[in-house]
């Protein structure tokens, strides 16, 4: 039997409202590292860790910590939204975003998390 690889990364890419919307997933031992693009770059890297003091597991909570670029207060909504389900499908582990987005609509949010389970690699 072949060694798995240390890290595994899987990547699709869909036009989304006319934009070319690349979606990237990699797997780390403590992290999973999500870019969601429509630029060709990783833009603003947001932290995303669930928090542990909640005490009811069945609606975790979620804290974002912008590490570079813009920190808006959409940026945090967006972050929450579309990686709140990788942390939970992987076991409750910290997720890191990449968001370089144009098009930032409900439809598109649908979709970037459709594209996400697609490159599922945890």
């Amino acid at each position: 039997m072949a060694p798995q690889p240390g890290i595994r990364s899987r990547q699709t890419e869909k036009t989304i409202n006319g934009i070319p919307t690349q979606v990237v997933c990699t797997e780390f031992s403590n992290y999973i590292f999500v870019v969601l693009t429509q630029y060709g770059k990783i833009g603003t890297l947001v932290s995303i860790t669930p928090d542990t003091r909640s005490g009811d597991i069945s609606l975790p909570m979620f804290t974002t910590r912008v590490l570079l670029g813009k920190d808006e207060p959409l940026t945090h909504v967006y972050a929450k939204n579309v990686a709140a389900f990788v942390s939970q499908e992987s076991g409750n582990r910290p997720v890191l975003l990449g968001l370089s987005l144009k098009d930032n609509s409900a439809e598109t949010v649908k979709t970037v998390k459709d594209m996400i389970k697609a490159c599922q690699v945890w």
